[in-house]
């Protein structure tokens, strides 16, 4: 698979369906995905340390939805823009569900190396998705 199909696949497979299988398809099992962190504080490796974020993530957000605005590839890489929409309808992200809508924004860069993502540079606005929800 290219990196443009792998990134498209990962948003709708992993963060659009909750499909974990789709972690296991195309995060290498010693992959980083540098940005975000695991519940000590380090850097997410492989799909065992992604798995956790995914339910913390799709526990809280309902009707999850993540639409990629742009993708662009060189290489074995490709970089992704992305608009998260959902409802906070759950307590898993350390403070009660609001029942509040919520849209933030992200960007990765990802690598390919042997058909799965082998390194992933996330930046995500994570800042106003708690702002919208604790105002």
């Amino acid at each position: 698979m290219k990196p443009e199909e792998i990134v498209r696949e990962w948003f709708e497979e992993v963060w659009n369906k909750g499909d974990e299988r789709a972690i296991d398809r195309l995060f290498a099992e010693d992959g980083v995905a540098h940005g975000l962190f695991d519940a000590s504080g380090n850097e997410i490796v492989g799909p065992a340390g992604f798995k956790p974020l995914v339910q913390i993530m799709r526990g809280a957000l309902h009707d999850l939805s993540v639409t990629v605005e742009d993708v662009i590839v060189a290489e074995d890489r490709a970089a992704a823009r992305f608009i998260v929409r959902a409802v906070h309808c759950g307590d898993t992200l350390g403070f009660p569900a609001t029942g509040r809508s919520v849209e933030f924004t992200g960007m990765t860069f990802i690598r390919v190396k042997d058909g799965k993502i082998a390194e992933g540079w996330n930046n995500v606005d994570f800042a106003a998705m708690h702002e919208q929800l604790t105002k």
